[in-house]
């Protein structure tokens, strides 16, 4: 068993490359081999969303507070709250992050592939694509 105690992780900024916004990432974690499983604590300043991204694996988002956006590439924008699951299939273009007026906190969970991939970073999303 191990035990990753909250006081000894310290909060980022996240990069400027991946969000739009002020986002902050806590509670970073990843297992240990042969698991592959790795994810954060995100939260999400009012109007702030990540950057268009696929995940080899796919990626599970689990809203914990606040009122939050996502989108699938093709599909509408669909308004995120606390207590739901959202599942991004293995390579499907997505991004989320918070609502124009409120922030939101979410858990991202990833697992990497055999090379050892968890996602990849694509355009910011547009402020259009954002309002849907």
């Amino acid at each position: 068993m191990k035990i990753t105690r909250n006081a000894d992780s310290v909060s980022t900024t996240g990069p400027a490359d991946w969000f739009t916004g002020r986002v902050r990432i806590d509670a970073p974690f990843a297992t240990e081999a042969p698991a592959r499983v790795s994810g954060a604590t995100v939260t999400f300043e009012p109007g702030a969303r990540t950057a268009w991204h696929t995940h080899p694996l796919g990626q599970t988002v689990i809203v914990t507070s606040g009122l939050g956006r996502a989108q699938q590439d093709g599909g509408p924008v669909e308004e995120i709250r606390p207590g739901d699951i959202v599942w991004f299939p293995p390579g499907a273009r997505h991004w989320h992050g918070a609502a124009p007026d409120h922030a939101m906190t979410h858990i991202a969970i990833a697992e990497a592939d055999e090379s050892g991939k968890v996602v990849d970073w694509l355009e910011q999303v547009s402020d259009a694509d954002y309002r849907g």
